[in-house]
Protein backbone atom coordinates (compact mmCIF):
# COMPACT_ATOMS: atom_id res chain seq x y z
CA UNK A 1 0.00 0.00 0.00
CA UNK A 2 1.15 3.54 -0.78
CA UNK A 3 0.77 5.24 2.59
CA UNK A 4 0.04 8.88 3.30
CA UNK A 5 2.66 9.57 5.94
CA UNK A 6 1.89 12.35 8.43
CA UNK A 7 4.24 11.13 11.16
CA UNK A 8 6.88 13.80 10.49
CA UNK A 9 8.57 15.79 7.76
CA UNK A 10 11.59 13.55 8.37
CA UNK A 11 9.86 10.91 6.22
CA UNK A 12 10.34 12.94 3.05
CA UNK A 13 12.08 11.05 0.26
CA UNK A 14 14.39 12.74 -2.25
CA UNK A 15 12.73 14.23 -5.31
CA UNK A 16 13.49 12.85 -8.78
CA UNK A 17 15.71 15.88 -9.38
CA UNK A 18 17.62 15.13 -6.19
CA UNK A 19 18.14 11.50 -7.19
CA UNK A 20 19.52 12.56 -10.54
CA UNK A 21 21.85 15.10 -8.91
CA UNK A 22 23.04 12.50 -6.42
CA UNK A 23 23.82 10.02 -9.19
CA UNK A 24 25.85 12.59 -11.13
CA UNK A 25 27.53 14.38 -8.21
CA UNK A 26 31.20 15.21 -8.45
CA UNK A 27 32.85 13.87 -5.30
CA UNK A 28 36.11 13.82 -3.37
CA UNK A 29 37.23 13.08 0.19
CA UNK A 30 35.48 15.56 2.44
CA UNK A 31 37.84 14.97 5.37
CA UNK A 32 40.57 16.26 3.07
CA UNK A 33 38.21 19.11 2.13
CA UNK A 34 38.34 18.17 -1.56
CA UNK A 35 34.72 17.16 -2.19
CA UNK A 36 33.57 20.00 -4.46
CA UNK A 37 29.86 19.29 -3.97
CA UNK A 38 30.15 19.47 -0.18
CA UNK A 39 32.24 22.62 -0.44
CA UNK A 40 29.58 24.23 -2.60
CA UNK A 41 26.80 23.22 -0.20
CA UNK A 42 28.68 24.61 2.80
CA UNK A 43 29.33 27.92 1.03
CA UNK A 44 25.67 28.16 -0.01
CA UNK A 45 24.38 27.44 3.51
CA UNK A 46 26.67 30.04 5.08
CA UNK A 47 25.59 32.66 2.56
CA UNK A 48 21.92 31.78 3.01
CA UNK A 49 22.16 32.42 6.76
CA UNK A 50 24.52 35.38 6.57
CA UNK A 51 27.27 33.57 8.46
CA UNK A 52 30.99 33.24 7.72
CA UNK A 53 31.10 29.48 7.31
CA UNK A 54 29.15 26.25 7.69
CA UNK A 55 29.77 22.52 7.97
CA UNK A 56 27.76 19.56 6.67
CA UNK A 57 26.90 17.02 9.40
CA UNK A 58 24.99 13.72 9.30
CA UNK A 59 22.18 14.84 11.60
CA UNK A 60 20.64 17.75 13.44
CA UNK A 61 21.42 16.08 16.74
CA UNK A 62 25.12 16.04 15.86
CA UNK A 63 24.91 19.65 14.69
CA UNK A 64 23.43 20.82 17.98
CA UNK A 65 25.89 18.74 19.99
CA UNK A 66 28.84 20.21 18.08
CA UNK A 67 27.58 23.72 18.81
CA UNK A 68 27.30 22.94 22.51
CA UNK A 69 30.77 21.36 22.59
CA UNK A 70 32.34 24.37 20.90
CA UNK A 71 30.61 26.96 23.07
CA UNK A 72 30.94 25.16 26.42
CA UNK A 73 33.59 23.43 28.51
CA UNK A 74 32.90 20.50 30.83
CA UNK A 75 30.99 21.70 33.88
CA UNK A 76 29.53 24.73 32.09
CA UNK A 77 25.79 25.35 31.91
CA UNK A 78 23.44 26.06 29.00
CA UNK A 79 20.02 27.72 29.35
CA UNK A 80 17.46 25.70 27.40
CA UNK A 81 13.69 25.41 27.13
CA UNK A 82 12.12 22.58 29.08
CA UNK A 83 10.22 21.62 25.91
CA UNK A 84 13.20 21.97 23.59
CA UNK A 85 14.48 19.23 21.31
CA UNK A 86 18.05 19.60 22.52
CA UNK A 87 16.88 18.99 26.10
CA UNK A 88 14.24 16.29 25.58
CA UNK A 89 15.10 14.42 22.40
CA UNK A 90 18.85 14.26 21.88
CA UNK A 91 19.65 11.39 24.25
CA UNK A 92 21.30 13.57 26.88
CA UNK A 93 24.31 14.09 24.61
CA UNK A 94 25.28 17.44 26.11
CA UNK A 95 25.74 15.80 29.52
CA UNK A 96 26.98 12.37 28.47
CA UNK A 97 29.50 13.53 25.87
CA UNK A 98 30.18 17.14 26.82
CA UNK A 99 29.83 17.21 30.59
CA UNK A 100 27.54 20.19 30.06
CA UNK A 101 24.75 20.90 32.53
CA UNK A 102 21.37 21.99 31.14
CA UNK A 103 19.43 24.69 32.96
CA UNK A 104 15.86 24.12 31.73
CA UNK A 105 13.35 26.95 32.00
CA UNK A 106 9.68 26.88 30.88
CA UNK A 107 8.81 27.35 27.26
CA UNK A 108 5.91 29.78 27.00
CA UNK A 109 2.89 28.93 24.84
CA UNK A 110 4.37 30.97 22.02
CA UNK A 111 7.54 28.88 22.12
CA UNK A 112 9.68 31.59 23.68
CA UNK A 113 11.68 31.59 26.87
CA UNK A 114 10.55 34.47 29.07
CA UNK A 115 13.26 37.10 29.11
CA UNK A 116 12.99 37.45 32.89
CA UNK A 117 13.46 33.69 33.24
CA UNK A 118 16.58 33.83 31.09
CA UNK A 119 18.01 36.68 33.15
CA UNK A 120 17.19 34.91 36.41
CA UNK A 121 18.96 31.77 35.19
CA UNK A 122 22.30 33.38 34.42
CA UNK A 123 24.65 32.28 37.20
CA UNK A 124 26.42 34.77 39.43
CA UNK A 125 30.14 34.50 40.05
CA UNK A 126 30.31 31.96 42.85
CA UNK A 127 32.66 29.08 43.49
CA UNK A 128 29.63 26.84 44.06
CA UNK A 129 27.99 27.55 40.68
CA UNK A 130 28.56 26.18 37.21
CA UNK A 131 29.41 28.88 34.68
CA UNK A 132 26.61 29.94 32.34
CA UNK A 133 28.03 29.94 28.80
CA UNK A 134 25.17 29.60 26.35
CA UNK A 135 21.50 30.27 25.61
CA UNK A 136 19.80 27.87 23.22
CA UNK A 137 16.59 28.71 21.33
CA UNK A 138 14.53 26.45 19.04
CA UNK A 139 12.90 27.95 15.93
CA UNK A 140 10.35 26.71 15.01
CA UNK A 141 9.51 25.36 18.46
CA UNK A 142 8.25 21.84 17.82
CA UNK A 143 6.42 20.80 20.98
CA UNK A 144 4.75 24.20 21.32
CA UNK A 145 3.01 23.57 18.01
CA UNK A 146 5.64 24.40 15.43
CA UNK A 147 5.40 28.05 16.40
CA UNK A 148 7.98 30.43 14.89
CA UNK A 149 10.01 32.81 17.03
CA UNK A 150 10.11 36.38 15.75
CA UNK A 151 13.01 38.52 14.60
CA UNK A 152 12.37 40.99 17.42
CA UNK A 153 12.28 38.31 20.15
CA UNK A 154 15.47 36.69 18.91
CA UNK A 155 17.15 40.09 18.80
CA UNK A 156 16.22 40.74 22.43
CA UNK A 157 17.63 37.37 23.52
CA UNK A 158 20.79 38.17 21.58
CA UNK A 159 21.10 41.45 23.47
CA UNK A 160 20.84 39.58 26.78
CA UNK A 161 23.51 37.13 25.62
CA UNK A 162 25.92 39.85 24.54
CA UNK A 163 25.27 41.85 27.69
CA UNK A 164 26.33 38.90 29.83
CA UNK A 165 29.19 37.61 27.63
CA UNK A 166 27.17 34.53 26.64
CA UNK A 167 26.84 32.80 23.28
CA UNK A 168 23.49 32.22 21.55
CA UNK A 169 22.78 29.05 19.57
CA UNK A 170 19.64 28.51 17.52
CA UNK A 171 18.38 24.99 16.91
CA UNK A 172 16.84 26.02 13.61
CA UNK A 173 15.92 22.55 12.39
CA UNK A 174 12.94 24.19 10.64
CA UNK A 175 14.24 27.77 10.48
CA UNK A 176 13.08 28.19 6.87
CA UNK A 177 9.52 27.30 7.94
CA UNK A 178 9.82 30.07 10.54
CA UNK A 179 10.99 32.53 7.89
CA UNK A 180 8.22 31.63 5.41
CA UNK A 181 5.51 31.78 8.09
CA UNK A 182 6.48 35.34 9.03
CA UNK A 183 7.53 36.56 5.57
CA UNK A 184 10.91 37.26 7.14
CA UNK A 185 14.43 37.07 5.82
CA UNK A 186 16.08 34.02 7.35
CA UNK A 187 19.28 36.07 7.76
CA UNK A 188 17.39 38.45 10.06
CA UNK A 189 15.97 35.57 12.08
CA UNK A 190 19.42 34.23 12.88
CA UNK A 191 21.47 37.44 12.86
CA UNK A 192 21.82 37.61 16.69
CA UNK A 193 22.99 33.99 16.91
CA UNK A 194 26.60 32.91 17.23
CA UNK A 195 25.68 29.56 15.70
CA UNK A 196 22.72 28.03 13.89
CA UNK A 197 21.82 24.47 12.95
CA UNK A 198 19.20 23.61 10.33
CA UNK A 199 18.05 20.31 8.86
CA UNK A 200 18.10 19.40 5.19
CA UNK A 201 16.31 16.10 5.86
CA UNK A 202 13.02 17.45 7.18
CA UNK A 203 10.79 19.74 5.12
CA UNK A 204 13.63 20.40 2.68
CA UNK A 205 13.32 16.75 1.53
CA UNK A 206 16.99 15.76 1.37
CA UNK A 207 17.58 12.15 2.46
CA UNK A 208 20.40 12.89 4.92
CA UNK A 209 22.11 15.77 6.62
CA UNK A 210 22.05 19.06 8.47
CA UNK A 211 24.11 22.23 8.40
CA UNK A 212 25.82 24.05 11.26
CA UNK A 213 26.82 27.67 10.62
CA UNK A 214 28.79 30.29 12.50
CA UNK A 215 32.08 32.16 12.36
CA UNK A 216 35.06 30.70 10.55
CA UNK A 217 36.81 30.02 13.87
CA UNK A 218 33.71 28.34 15.31
CA UNK A 219 33.31 26.06 12.28
CA UNK A 220 37.01 25.13 12.30
CA UNK A 221 36.62 23.88 15.87
CA UNK A 222 33.33 22.14 14.99
CA UNK A 223 35.10 20.36 12.13
CA UNK A 224 37.69 18.97 14.54
CA UNK A 225 34.97 17.79 16.92
CA UNK A 226 32.91 16.34 14.08
CA UNK A 227 35.84 14.06 13.30
CA UNK A 228 36.04 13.07 16.98
CA UNK A 229 32.37 12.09 16.98
CA UNK A 230 32.72 9.97 13.84
CA UNK A 231 31.07 12.48 11.53
CA UNK A 232 34.02 12.92 9.17
CA UNK A 233 32.63 11.45 5.97
CA UNK A 234 34.37 10.73 2.68
CA UNK A 235 32.72 10.93 -0.77
CA UNK A 236 29.73 12.61 0.78
CA UNK A 237 28.97 14.75 -2.26
CA UNK A 238 26.52 12.06 -3.30
CA UNK A 239 24.19 13.26 -0.55
CA UNK A 240 25.33 16.89 -0.41
CA UNK A 241 24.02 17.19 -3.98
CA UNK A 242 20.48 16.71 -2.68
CA UNK A 243 21.10 19.39 -0.04
CA UNK A 244 22.02 21.90 -2.75
CA UNK A 245 18.61 21.38 -4.35
CA UNK A 246 17.05 21.74 -0.90
CA UNK A 247 18.56 25.20 -0.58
CA UNK A 248 17.94 26.25 -4.15
CA UNK A 249 14.35 25.06 -4.53
CA UNK A 250 12.78 23.50 -1.45
CA UNK A 251 13.20 26.50 0.86
CA UNK A 252 10.91 28.58 -1.36
CA UNK A 253 7.99 26.14 -1.47
CA UNK A 254 7.48 25.51 2.27
CA UNK A 255 4.47 27.82 2.27
CA UNK A 256 2.58 25.12 0.37
CA UNK A 257 3.05 22.80 3.35
CA UNK A 258 1.69 25.49 5.67
CA UNK A 259 -1.40 25.96 3.48
CA UNK A 260 -2.07 22.23 3.46
CA UNK A 261 -1.60 22.05 7.22
CA UNK A 262 -4.33 24.68 7.57
CA UNK A 263 -6.61 22.72 5.25
CA UNK A 264 -5.94 19.59 7.28
CA UNK A 265 -6.71 21.40 10.54
CA UNK A 266 -9.91 22.91 9.11
CA UNK A 267 -11.11 19.48 7.99
CA UNK A 268 -10.33 17.86 11.32
CA UNK A 269 -12.16 20.57 13.25
CA UNK A 270 -15.38 19.40 11.59
CA UNK A 271 -15.01 15.88 13.02
CA UNK A 272 -16.69 15.09 16.34
CA UNK A 273 -14.17 13.73 18.81
CA UNK A 274 -11.16 15.70 17.55
CA UNK A 275 -10.07 18.88 19.31
CA UNK A 276 -7.48 20.76 17.26
CA UNK A 277 -5.33 23.22 19.25
CA UNK A 278 -6.82 26.69 19.11
CA UNK A 279 -4.13 28.39 17.02
CA UNK A 280 -2.86 25.32 15.21
CA UNK A 281 -1.18 25.26 12.76
CA UNK A 282 1.46 27.96 12.91
CA UNK A 283 3.57 26.32 10.22
CA UNK A 284 3.44 22.71 8.97
CA UNK A 285 2.38 21.00 12.21
CA UNK A 286 -1.16 20.30 13.36
CA UNK A 287 -1.58 19.40 17.03
CA UNK A 288 -4.80 17.83 18.30
CA UNK A 289 -6.33 15.88 21.17
CA UNK A 290 -9.02 13.26 21.37
CA UNK A 291 -12.14 14.57 23.09
CA UNK A 292 -13.03 13.06 26.46
CA UNK A 293 -16.06 11.44 24.81
CA UNK A 294 -13.86 9.27 22.56
CA UNK A 295 -13.40 5.81 24.13
CA UNK A 296 -10.41 4.95 21.95
CA UNK A 297 -6.75 5.59 22.68
CA UNK A 298 -4.63 7.38 20.12
CA UNK A 299 -2.81 4.14 19.42
CA UNK A 300 -6.14 2.48 18.52
CA UNK A 301 -7.01 5.42 16.28
CA UNK A 302 -3.59 5.16 14.63
CA UNK A 303 -4.12 1.48 13.87
CA UNK A 304 -7.48 2.23 12.25
CA UNK A 305 -5.84 5.02 10.27
CA UNK A 306 -3.11 2.68 9.09
CA UNK A 307 -5.73 0.33 7.68
CA UNK A 308 -7.06 3.32 5.71
CA UNK A 309 -3.60 4.04 4.33
CA UNK A 310 -2.62 6.93 6.62
CA UNK A 311 0.33 6.79 9.02
CA UNK A 312 0.38 8.86 12.23
CA UNK A 313 2.78 8.75 15.19
CA UNK A 314 0.73 7.84 18.26
CA UNK A 315 3.30 8.30 21.03
CA UNK A 316 0.80 9.89 23.44
CA UNK A 317 -2.45 8.30 24.71
CA UNK A 318 -4.68 11.26 23.73
CA UNK A 319 -2.54 13.78 21.81
CA UNK A 320 -1.20 13.75 18.26
CA UNK A 321 1.05 15.77 15.96
CA UNK A 322 0.48 15.67 12.20
CA UNK A 323 3.12 17.12 9.88
CA UNK A 324 2.69 18.15 6.25
CA UNK A 325 5.59 18.09 3.80
CA UNK A 326 6.57 17.87 0.14
CA UNK A 327 4.87 14.50 -0.39
CA UNK A 328 1.51 15.56 1.10
CA UNK A 329 -0.67 17.05 -1.64
CA UNK A 330 -4.28 18.29 -1.56
CA UNK A 331 -5.63 14.81 -2.30
CA UNK A 332 -3.64 13.38 0.62
CA UNK A 333 -5.12 16.01 2.93
CA UNK A 334 -8.68 15.10 1.89
CA UNK A 335 -8.04 11.37 2.27
CA UNK A 336 -6.48 11.93 5.70
CA UNK A 337 -9.53 13.84 6.94
CA UNK A 338 -11.79 11.06 5.63
CA UNK A 339 -9.65 8.43 7.34
CA UNK A 340 -9.91 10.25 10.68
CA UNK A 341 -13.67 10.53 10.33
CA UNK A 342 -13.95 6.82 9.58
CA UNK A 343 -11.57 5.84 12.41
CA UNK A 344 -13.71 7.69 14.97
CA UNK A 345 -17.07 6.44 13.75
Amino acid sequence: MEYIDLRSDTVTKPTPEMREAMAEAEVGDDVFRDDPTVNRLEAMAAEKLGKEASIFVPSGTMGNLLALLVHCQRGDEVIVGNQSHVYLNEAGGMSALGGIQPCPIPNQKDGTLALDDILASIRTEDVHHPITRLICLENTQNICGGVPLTVEYTRRVGEIARGHALALHIDGARIFNAAIAQDADVKELVAPADSVMFCLSKGLAAPIGSMLAGTGKFIARARHLRKMLGGGMRQVGVIAAAGIISLEKMTTRLGEDHVRARKLADGLRRIDGIVVDENSPYTNMVYLNLADSVPLTMRQVAERMRREGVLVDADHPRRLRLVTHYWIDDDAVEKSVEAFAKALR
